[in-house]
């Protein structure tokens, strides 16, 4: 057994494991309870001294049969956390364009695009170009499940208390405000690249394209991606809104 796993006599575990023949193990990612079961074997060994010949029986339990309880299972990996490559060579195939600020702001005003906001609500309502719809691609954790909770406590370790997790509501909630034909800039903080550079080759992904490779799996077909982020529109003194 591993260095970092107990085990608990079934004599000092809680009532709910009590007259059921369950140990407890505790062990850094889950717990596990163990049943005993109910069968034995014996073991017949013959003694050979100078009295006549005796035979002692000894009773053994066979090893514990382990029934996993509840243990913190990560989910299996959704789409958003497919390998970067892999949504790159999407968003090119797909032909996913990049636009400066201005160039954005061109289209929005021009063409009836819609800037896709995708930070957190709470910084969308700091400050956000007129206009744009905020639908968060990630959100904080609000379930409570092991896995969240495993999740929370390593934030917390590094000092992160508003730890966040994927938005499985994203996409129904895009459906729900734009059609498919709808004309789709997609923005986050810092925008990442899909232009390869010596020191990253294939790019950098951001919220931003990440949402955008959601979007054009789902069908979306006028997607496109705002080069810099939102850092950028508010560096260049574009217009900007708040909401209270």
């Amino acid at each position: 057994m591993d260095a970092c796993t107990s085990v608990t006599h079934p004599s000092s575990c809680s009532s709910a494991f009590m007259g059921h023949n369950f140990q407890r193990i505790s062990h850094s990612h889950c717990s596990v309870a163990v049943k005993e079961e109910a069968v034995t074997w014996r073991l017949t060994a013959a003694r050979y001294a100078s009295s006549p010949k005796r035979r002692q029986s000894l009773t053994y339990f066979p090893a514990p049969r382990l029934a996993i309880r509840g243990a913190a299972t990560k989910p299996s990996k959704s789409p958003a956390e497919e390998d970067w490559s892999i949504k790159r060579a999407k968003l090119v195939e797909k032909r996913v364009r990049s636009v400066d600020p201005k160039e954005a702001l061109r289209l929005q005003n021009e063409n009836s695009f819609v800037i896709l906001d995708v930070r957190p609500e709470a910084e969308f309502n700091e400050a956000h170009p007129p206009g744009a719809i905020n639908v968060e691609i990630y959100r904080l954790i609000k379930e409570w499940t092991a896995w969240d909770i495993a999740r929370r406590a390593a934030f917390a370790f590094f000092g992160i208390f508003q730890g966040t997790e994927e938005n499985p509501n994203f996409l129904q909630t895009v459906e729900s405000k734009l059609d498919k034909d709808a004309k789709i800039i997609v923005a986050c903080s810092s925008g990442g690249t899909m232009k390869p550079s010596q020191n990253l080759p294939e790019g950098q992904q951001s919220r931003s394209l990440i949402a955008a490779y959601l979007l054009v799996l789902k069908g979306y077909t006028k997607v496109y991606h705002l080069d810099g982020g939102l850092y950028a529109w508010f560096k260049e003194g574009l217009p900007a809104v708040s909401k209270e």
